[in-house]
């Protein structure tokens, strides 16, 4: 059986986000996993992510950290709830604010992967630590601090 990454469980009405909505189309659809005590997310950049020519574009760095904060956040307070994650009323997190440090050009061509830490859940606010890295070279840190969505949000 395929595991569901933490994506897959948002509801239609709030997963239409460029960075990781699976019904945006046109958008970067990330998909972040478990792996022990950290989440994992996995992307390609395209050619047209470039920066300078041979490297990744810091905005896109960014959107990655961003939405594997979110989804990650949201997976941690299902976990500090004793919910599984296909459970009622279903949690969804937006970014409260975004920390990311730039260490190093981060290469076009390839795979990134972001690995990210729980650092705190506490009320309404999950907050993330992430590394990304491309070819087993820390590239850029983040930090997300997510906070549960307000219902008057969906619409």
């Amino acid at each position: 059986m395929k595991q569901l990454s933490f994506q897959d469980y948002y509801p239609d009405d709030v997963a239409h986000c460029y960075g990781c909505g699976k019904l945006n189309e046109k958008g970067h659809q990330i998909k972040t996993y478990w792996e022990g005590e950290e989440t994992v997310t996995k992307f390609t950049p395209e050619e047209y992510h470039t920066a300078i020519p041979g490297y990744v574009y810091g905005g896109l760095l960014a959107s990655l950290i961003d939405c594997h904060g979110t989804g990650s956040a949201a997976a941690a307070m299902y976990k500090h709830e004793g919910r599984e994650m296909d459970t009622d009323p279903p949690l969804r997190f937006v970014t409260a604010s975004l920390k990311v440090n730039y260490l190093k050009p981060t290469p076009l061509g390839p795979e990134l992967v972001l690995r990210g830490r729980i650092r705190e859940v506490k009320g309404k606010k999950v907050i993330v630590d992430i590394d990304l890295f491309a070819e087993d070279q820390l590239c850029v840190q983040g930090e997300v601090i997510a906070v549960k969505m307000p219902e008057n949000l969906v619409k």
